[in-house]
């Protein structure tokens, strides 16, 4: 066609009675349609006719040109409209803007649709043809390989069905399983949605010929599906040796989610599945066997099979009068039930607490001079100051089991007295977290003896640090924690016990637990009512129980401030992760008149809507940031977006930082906490950006918050990254006109930098990406510190070590050698940081002494005199050398130095190793590695190995704690390179428990403290 200047001959014709001239008119009128839309849209009227007209044969091509005229005039709705009528000429595969802008518009049309029809259970009415284009959509995808896309539509479009079909098309299902998986978790935000999908994906993979099991677990955690978990671990573990590892691997990553109570029903079920117990002779002839890899001997695998065979052999004369040696099913039976007991360890939390127990005792790395500086510069008349350096002591040392400071310091220590007292007690609880075997035995000499009490405020504290010990796995304690509740009516002793109690039970809803705190919470006691309400909300945390109504009806009916907030904080606690479910209580609650009951309001939706990115919850927390009345409030509001940011840490900073710039402080810190809580470990340039002005701000609790936040952001970050902030933090602590509340977020910070002996992040997501709820509720409680100083050792429990610790089938720590495991980058990058050296005082010299002229010329003279008077010539010779040397400089550097080496690209990595979050993606296994994992994994956490050479002898790493020795004949060897940092031993063997310091007490109140004791492992 010959080029046009003009669209108006085109337009006449449109006016012609013959059909194949107006079809002719739209056909040219669609090619020139992008350069003369002005001319034709005043024509528009005619093509709408065309298009209306029934019987005129090519209405579609009519539609396709009105469609392009109104894209143009900035009508996209009519634009689409007219599109859709012009069915198959629309061709959605062609990429000029016209054509992607409207399918855009399209699928926002259709995904809202769908939104309402599936999650809001609405009567809506879609278009078939908005229909027809998704999903030419989903087949152009498809077409061209983008399986991942397809996916996305389909998720965002709610049709399952389009799921299952792309999933199928998919050259790589497991692949395209694990996308939608993680595409699952991070963007559906319906949590009934989401469970339909995750059901919908566990018989998807379950289909495949290599099923992901361990992905398979996860989504069954989540739709809390017990039965099944259990039925796979069994499947599992009765088949070969590289399924008994992949049941390992499943129970350590099951276990990494904190959900114990889930756990805890799984293992009930394993016990249902488990065969029948074997005879008694069989049990005998292979307890030597059974027993052999749980002995901490280190022997080889080889000599474990041959200490079994043996056991086996002489089975008869370990069992009197059995007529004959053990069955083949008493024997499959018994290995069943060994592998049975080593996943149960694993479950109940045994097996991976106490390898990081040893983990963080052997690579503790924290400076005592940097609390020594700490102590130094603060003012001990200042209990806030005091107890802030108790708290970063507890920090620093947090699961290391390490109290020297405490037991250096005990004069120091106490001067602590009435609730600095609580708290200085509830820090050994931090310090030993995770020492489950003998918890209780290292608080003995705070708790009471014989009856009586030395000090309720020990005491209290001595409970709330049982609970720290046992957070979360506190089945074994619970029975004495509700015993000293009962039988004390002291409101100090109570509060330490409720806390104890919300820890070691927490989400187990445990019946007789509730009742024991509700009592106590009806004695309408301030100090003991505000720990049962905490207390209550950690027991049934993420239940979402009816019981909230009553709670929340008792905390209108009392008077207590601290009843209330604290009773509000459960109920926060209570609708953790229930999102919609929660809606009818964040209702009532946001509506209250009371504002610390709309305080706890903020809590229930961040907790509630935790990770979800819910712009419905972002929303509300926006409105209330703004517009309420309490300063509490305000500042909940912005902090809580924190919690509901969690999956997308790189959008809290920019959300937040006009509220950043607030005139109101409250706002300003609540700001500065919410990008802490989010990008916490992270070490996110943005975070970082926006929180180091507020450092400045001209208010001390602003510049609290920002110091908090700074160190949270920055856990576990390069030492080029943090050397700022230690000094600023330094600054601050010895700077004698800085405000108190400020000189406490710097100490606290300090403590939280260098936390489990720089061994620890917080983890807010295990490695399989779902939300760590122990570590979310802890963080949650850790902010209630600025009406309750001694909430700050919540903290704690949202600390994870950044261990990577590789172990074989029999829960042993293989030594991997140099083609293990690689970290491609140089050894400074992520090392520890260096000590801090003390200072030394210098001591100025005195002026030398002025010398006249004469006088040495005098000197000089009488020298030679001597000198002339007989001096052989060597010694003459030796006096001109002495002259000489003492006119050089003694300080001046050698003219020769050594050069510099260069510093290596890569190195390689012992186990169990320190791998920081950074860092992970440097680490590899080598191409010959002798050990590799049963699970293609991100190389952090525990990992369970395959032996790719079992004909050859291994080699495990071993205790180097004295008196650990190694079973004579293994060849086993310790690692020897770093002394520190070395490895432990076959199999987490607990640390040797330190007698437990004095309790601190004031001067003439209370007797000394007990004597140093040392328990004996048994």
């Amino acid at each position: 066609m010959p080029a046009v200047s003009s669209a108006a001959g085109l337009l006449a014709l449109l006016d012609e009675p013959s059909d194949d001239l107006k079809r002719h008119a739209l056909v040219n009128l669609d090619k020139v349609v992008h350069d003369y839309w002005f001319q034709i849209s005043g024509s528009i009227g005619s093509v709408e006719a065309l298009y209306e007209d029934d019987e005129f044969t090519h209405r579609d091509l009519a539609a396709l040109v009105a469609s392009k005229v109104f894209y143009h005039l900035g009508e996209l709705d009519e634009a689409l409209n007219y599109a859709l009528g012009a069915g198959s000429l629309f061709d959605v595969n062609d990429t000029s803007d016209y054509v992607q802008t409207l399918v855009a518009r399209c699928l926002d049309q259709y995904f809202a649709l769908r939104v309402k029809e599936v999650e809001g259970k609405q009567d809506v009415s879609i278009d078939r043809r908005l229909t027809v284009i998704v999903e030419r959509m989903l087949d152009r995808c498809c077409t061209a390989g983008q399986y991942e896309q397809a996916v996305g539509v389909a998720l965002e479009s709610r049709r399952l069905d389009k799921l299952e079909e792309v999933v199928g098309r998919a050259p790589d299902t497991v692949k395209m399983l694990k996308y939608a998986l993680g595409v699952c978790q991070a963007l559906i935000t319906n949590r009934d949605f989401r469970q339909q999908v995750l059901r919908l994906l566990i018989r998807l993979y379950e289909g495949v010929a290599a099923p992901e099991w361990v992905d398979i677990a996860q989504c069954l955690m989540f739709l809390d599906d017990s039965p099944e978990v259990a039925k796979i671990l069994d499947k599992l573990l009765s088949g070969s040796e590289a399924d008994e590892l992949l049941a390992y691997q499943v129970a350590f990553d099951l276990v990494e989610n904190e959900m114990t109570s889930f756990l805890t029903k799984v293992q009930a079920q394993l016990d249902l599945l488990a065969p029948a117990a074997p005879t008694a002779a069989a049990s005998a002839a292979t307890a030597a066997a059974a027993s052999a890899p749980a002995e901490e001997s280190g022997a080889t695998a080889m000599d474990a099979d041959a200490a079994g065979d043996a056991a086996a052999a002489g089975g008869s004369s370990a069992a009197p009068g059995a007529a004959a040696g053990p069955s083949d099913a008493d024997l499959n039976s018994i290995a069943y039930r060994v592998k049975l007991d080593r996943l149960r360890d694993i479950l109940s939390g045994k097996t991976p607490i106490g390898l990081y127990l040893d983990f963080l005792y052997r690579h503790n790395h924290a400076d005592l001079q940097v609390l020594k500086h700490i102590k130094g510069a603060v003012d001990t008349r200042v209990s806030v100051t005091h107890s802030a350096t108790i708290t970063a002591n507890a920090y620093m040392h947090a699961g290391t089991t390490v109290d020297t400071f405490l037991r250096d310091n005990l004069d120091w220590l106490s001067k602590a007295t009435n609730w600095a007292k609580f708290s200085a007690t509830a820090g050994l609880g931090v310090i030993h977290r995770g020492h489950l075997a003998q918890g209780r035995a290292l608080m003995a000499p705070y708790l009471p003896r014989n009856g009586v009490s030395a000090s309720p405020f020990s005491e209290g504290g001595a409970l709330y640090a049982l609970g720290l010990i046992y957070s979360n796995h506190g089945a074994d304690i619970k029975p004495f924690l509700l015993q000293s509740l009962r039988n004390t009516s002291q409101e100090t002793t109570q509060h330490g016990a409720c806390l104890g109690l919300g820890l070691a039970s927490l989400g187990s809803e445990d019946e007789e637990v509730w009742e024991d705190l509700k009592n106590v919470l009806y004695t309408d006691s301030a100090v003991a009512g505000e720990a049962a309400g905490i207390g209550m909300g950690l027991l049934m945390a993420g239940s979402g129980t009816e019981k909230a109504a009553e709670m929340l009806a008792y905390a209108h009916d009392t008077q207590h401030e601290k009843i209330i907030r604290g009773v509000s904080i459960g109920l926060a606690l209570v609708m953790y992760g229930r999102e919609e479910g929660a809606e009818t209580l964040i209702e009532q609650m946001t509506r209250d008149q009371d504002p610390i009951i709309r305080h706890g309001g903020m809590y229930v939706i961040g907790l509630a809507y935790r990770g979800t990115d819910n712009n419905a919850a972002v929303a509300k927390l926006l409105h209330f940031a703004v517009s309420d009345v309490s300063d509490d409030v305000r500042r909940a509001a912005v902090l809580c977006l924190g919690f509901v940011l969690m999956s997308v840490p790189e959008q809290c900073p920019r959300i937040v930082s006009l509220l950043a710039e607030s005139f109101n402080p409250h706002v300003r810190y609540g700001a500065a906490m919410a990008v802490g809580l989010a990008c916490a470990g992270s070490g996110l340039k943005d975070a970082v950006s926006l929180l180091e002005p507020m450092l400045s701000d001209a208010v001390d609790f602003v510049r609290q918050g920002a110091l908090i936040a700074l160190a949270l952001v920055l856990m576990q970050q390069p030492e080029s990254r943090v050397a700022p902030l230690r000094k600023r933090i330094d600054k601050v602590i010895h700077d004698k006109h800085e405000e108190v509340m400020c000189k406490m977020g710097a100490i606290m910070a300090a403590g939280i930098l260098d936390a489990g002996g720089r061994n620890v992040t917080i983890a807010v997501r295990s490695r399989s990406g779902y939300f760590r709820r122990t570590s979310i509720i802890g963080l949650a409680v850790f902010t209630q510190y600025w009406y309750w100083f001694p909430l700050n050792f919540f903290l704690s429990t949202a600390f994870q070590p950044t261990a990577l610790i590789g172990l074989d089938k029999e829960m042993r720590m293989p030594k991997m050698g140099e083609e293990g495991l690689n970290c491609a980058c140089r050894p400074s990058l992520f090392a520890y940081p260096s000590p801090v050296t003390a200072e030394v005082k210098e001591t100025k010299s005195k002026a030398p002494t002025a010398v006249l002229s004469t006088t040495a010329k005098a000197k000089e003279r009488a020298r030679k005199k001597e000198a002339s008077k007989g001096t052989g010539p060597a010694e003459a010779a030796a006096d001109k050398m002495e002259i000489g040397d003492e006119g050089k400089d003694k300080d001046a550097p050698a003219a020769a130095t050594a050069p510099k080496e260069p510093e290596a690209s890569s190195f390689v990595l012992e186990n169990p190793a320190r791998v920081v979050p950074p860092q992970v993606k440097f680490v590899t296994f080598g191409k010959d590695a002798r050990w590799v994992p049963v699970k293609q994994e991100l190389p952090i956490g525990i990992l369970v190995l395959q032996d790719t050479r079992p004909t050859e002898p291994p080699e495990f790493i071993t205790s180097q704690h004295a008196g650990t020795e190694a079973a004579p004949g293994s060849s086993t060897s310790s690692s020897t390179s770093r002394p520190r940092s070395s490895g432990s031993s076959a199999r987490p063997s607990r640390p040797p428990p330190a007698p437990a310091p004095a309790p601190p007490q004031a001067e003439d109140e209370e007797p000394g403290p007990p004597e140093d004791f040392v328990y004996q492992t048994p």
